[in-house]
């Protein structure tokens, strides 16, 4: 192995890496920091949330609190719900990241420009639209299950420094949930790869159970991503890898010139009268 091209290689792509690991902590310190702008919009939120919950049911959309009502008598399942909402949504988006980036970078390229997309309009939602999940408005009659049930990533609203709980419109769970189960979908095959959805399903009802956001919110969301999915380039096909051909490359037999005098029987091959050539110089 060349050691003097590996080097440089090497340290080229721990660049790269470098590169990407800033850029995602760049935009999620911006994203965090443009929810704490909208933090102190308490009384357009709860109205907002009420007018949400109001179009949900001219639409005809279920009602949030039948949903989660029934499942508020079984702890170990709310408690699966808060977790599921808490502890996957980060660390899912992560891995499938970074998998794609080792495995399928132009499907990295094109999931990281989505993701990024997303939050982006996201943030402006937030900022001019701020909303109360449906937890905080009492009109929906939803309850907050981290508090009551654990595990909870939020604290009281008054007193929440790491986050703004008044931007649950588009909902960034369903939708990077969706992301990612469509990247994934298109760099495996088989029919098995249809199971990715259960992630962005799993978490919508995840997310209207532990009554941290509307459907309307996931909707949105869902809709934003096909937009920009619509617009964003498709990735290059990979390059074909080389496939050896399987078993020893056989050489080919070219009999010997005739010598003058000499006559043979062309039906009957003699095994000393052959010689081997090489593949492809004959």
């Amino acid at each position: 192995m060349d050691t003097t091209r590996a080097a440089p290689a090497r340290l080229a792509a721990w660049r790269r890496a470098a590169r990407e690991l800033a850029l995602v902590a760049v935009l999620f310190l911006a994203y965090k920091a443009g929810r704490q702008v909208v933090a102190d919009h308490a009384d357009l939120a709860l109205a907002n949330g009420e007018w949400i919950w109001h179009l949900e049911r001219l639409l005809r959309l279920p009602d949030e609190a039948a949903v989660q009502g029934p499942l508020l008598s079984h702890e170990i399942l709310m408690r699966l719900a808060n977790s599921y909402y808490a502890y996957v949504h980060f660390p899912a988006t992560v891995l499938c990241l970074v998998w794609l980036w080792l495995r399928r970078p132009a499907h990295y390229l094109r999931l990281r420009r989505a993701l990024a997309a997303l939050t982006a309009v996201a943030l402006v939602l937030h900022v001019c639209v701020p909303l109360a999940p449906p937890r905080l408005t009492e009109l929906t009659g939803l309850v907050d299950t981290g508090t009551r049930f654990g595990p909870s990533v939020y604290g009281p609203p008054d007193t929440d420094q790491l986050s703004n709980q008044y931007a649950a419109m588009p909902s960034l769970h369903v939708g990077w949930a969706l992301a990612i189960a469509l990247a994934l979908m298109a760099v495996t095959t088989g029919r098995l790869r249809w199971l990715w959805l259960l992630h962005p399903l799993v978490t919508a009802l995840v997310v209207v159970v532990t009554g941290n956001h509307y459907w309307l919110d996931g909707l949105v969301s869902m809709g934003l991503l096909v937009v920009i999915l619509a617009v964003l380039p498709r990735p290059a096909p990979d390059r074909p890898a080389l496939v050896e051909a399987a078993g020893p490359v056989r050489p080919h037999v070219v009999p010997a010139p005739r010598r003058a005098g000499h006559h043979r029987n062309p039906r009957v091959p003699a095994a000393a009268d052959a010689r081997l050539r090489p593949p492809g110089r004959g």
